[in-house]
């Protein structure tokens, strides 16, 4: 399979198929859960997405839920 090119980024794995606005939209949204966030117990940077609405600061070492795709503040 060949791999991702810069411009088209995740949604590369997609080829030409469902339109270019739905795989602009999901790139946001992947960019966005992908990066590190604030936790809401310690408030340092360290909080990654395990699963659709569980996070884990690994900082503090908490887990706990909330937002599927990334936390609100």
């Amino acid at each position: 399979m060949p791999s991702k090119s810069k411009k088209t980024k995740s949604a590369g794995r997609f080829g030409a198929r469902y339109g270019k606005r739905v795989r602009d939209k999901l790139v946001k949204v992947e960019e966005k859960q992908r990066k590190k966030q604030t936790c809401p117990f310690c408030s340092k940077v360290g909080v990654k997405r395990l699963s659709k609405g569980i996070w884990k600061c690994s900082r503090c070492e908490k887990k706990f839920a909330g937002g599927t795709y990334y936390l609100d503040k």
